[in-house]
């Protein structure tokens, strides 16, 4: 796998009813079209994940379908939505085997096939915090999940299910939950200081493990040992066993590639368990919302730590990019897509699409193909699929003022042997202009830059780049991708 891969996130319930609809007959995961799995390897994808193909609790489906609170983002999503549309989170899962609408073991293991024959390799979910309620652990092994006693549930009755066993007798199994947000009602929290759930959390990872080639772990933080006991505190005792539990997985499924979905500066402790790659979400935030100062400072962080980074502008929790970002979406995808680590991309991103979707729904909207964004998007990719984006040198460069504009423009640059790429990137509201300190390299008096996204060369000397900086101005949400060449190098096609 490329240093910097890129990874390429499906919803894939809703994708497979796409594909069904355009099939004229239902597609399962062993009978997905060759030319889907084509055009993902055509735009320099390493990894594939696959989000929600375990099999979904149906207690969180009759959930998914009777709360109210969620009907107003089903409504949103696909107005004139149906209850059968409802199938459920692909976060509250029964057990970790496939879906029978997503396909069998056999369907997924073809999958996998074709994948590995394009080069690209396969990511499910691991979800480490919580189950459905009918997982069969819930019956046989109770013990394995945190539970209250009849005071707790009086004090707080939304905080747990009551689950009766087959004497009679109840039990108040807690729902799981983000400290910082309500409980999850589809859902039973695992206890993470018990021995036995986490030796049977293993067991579970090993199981996916010999099903694919990498998982994106769910809220990954939530069972690290003291945020467990914060979080849990009321309903603990003791204090949490060692080691930790993302040590021993790492341990557990070497090879394996472990995503991170991780908040709250936790990003680098989870790298240091083992992780493989953590979420980004403070290069979002600061892309989204944030001043162009705070994205330079954020990109100033060790390289190591940036290597691991998953670097992202939507996924299935966030809005989509071309909706949240509007115009500056460009400047937002170029970033993403040109400093180190992985690079995240999600279904419909490339063409436009505009509607989050709820993971509870198995059909998505119509919507138009933005043809712009689209065409943008295969330079893109074209252009960061080159060798020096993924072997090479990165590194963070100053912008000279040429007026105030200057601190609005953030830029980078790729080296390796004779290859030079240099980024440009217009984070903010206003047309910016500035001059970048580059490390051309080579011997040529004359340079050419070749803008990979508009499809316009430029010619500069030497002397006057290395002396003052290479000029651009940028509109506001615009980039400039530069590949380097000398002058005498004739190569005009793009």
């Amino acid at each position: 796998m490329r240093c910097h891969p890129h990874l390429y996130e499906i919803n894939t319930w809703p994708w497979l009813d796409r594909l069904s609809r355009r099939q004229g007959r239902e597609v399962r995961l062993g009978s997905v079209p060759g030319r889907e799995w084509d055009q993902l390897a055509a735009h320099g994808i390493d990894l594939v994940y696959l989000m929600g193909i375990w099999r979904r609790s149906r207690t969180g489906r009759q959930i998914a379908r009777s709360e109210p609170a969620l009907f107003r983002a089903y409504n949103e999503a696909v107005p004139g939505w149906r209850v059968r549309d409802v199938v459920g989170s692909a976060f509250s899962v029964s057990a970790y085997e496939p879906d029978p609408r997503i396909g069998t073991w056999d369907d997924l293991a073809g999958a996998r096939a074709e994948l590995h024959r394009r080069g690209m390799r396969l990511v499910v979910d691991f979800i480490p915090n919580h189950t459905g309620f009918d997982h069969p652990w819930i019956a046989e092994n109770p013990d394995r999940y945190l539970q209250g006693d009849e005071a707790a549930f009086r004090r707080d009755p939304a905080a747990f299910r009551v689950v009766e066993d087959e004497e009679g007798g109840v039990r108040f199994i807690a729902c799981a939950r983000d400290p910082f947000f309500p409980p999850w009602t589809d859902s039973a929290q695992l206890n993470y200081f018990s021995e036995d759930t986490r030796e049977a959390m293993l067991a579970e990872l090993r199981r996916v493990a010999a099903h694919a080639d990498g998982a994106r772990c769910d809220m990954a933080m939530l069972v690290v040992g003291d945020v467990f006991a914060r979080t849990w505190s009321h309903l603990l005792t003791g204090s949490p066993p060692a080691p930790e539990f993302w040590a021993k997985a790492r341990a557990a499924v070497p090879g394996f590639t472990l995503i991170g979905e991780v908040y709250w500066d936790l990003e680098w402790r989870l790298q240091q368990l083992g992780f493989d790659f953590t979420y980004d979400k403070v290069l979002y935030d600061r892309l989204l919302h944030g001043r162009p100062e705070d994205v330079r400072a954020h990109l100033r962080a060790d390289l190591e730590y940036q290597r691991r980074s998953a670097r992202f502008i939507e996924n299935h929790d966030e809005a989509r990019s071309a909706a949240a970002f509007g115009d500056r979406v460009r400047a937002a995808a170029v970033a993403m897509s040109t400093v180190p680590g992985l690079r995240f991309y999600y279904d419909g991103q490339f063409e436009g699409r505009r509607v989050r979707l709820p993971v509870q729904l198995a059909v998505e909207p119509e919507e138009p193909v933005d043809a712009g964004l689209a065409e943008f998007y295969d330079r893109l990719l074209a252009a960061v699929d080159a060798p020096v984006f993924h072997d090479g040198e990165w590194r963070l460069l100053e912008v000279a003022a040429c007026d105030e504009t200057a601190s609005l423009i953030a830029a980078w640059q790729w080296a390796a042997g004779g290859e030079r790429r240099v980024v440009a990137v217009n984070l903010g509201s206003t047309t910016a202009q500035g001059r970048i300190l580059a490390d051309v390299g080579g011997s040529s008096e004359e340079i050419v830059f070749d803008d990979l996204l508009a499809g316009r060369s430029y010619r500069w000397l030497r002397s006057d780049v290395e002396r003052q900086g290479l000029y651009v101005r940028l509109e506001p949400g615009r980039a400039h991708l530069f590949r380097l060449r000398a002058a005498e190098v004739v190569n005009e096609k793009w």
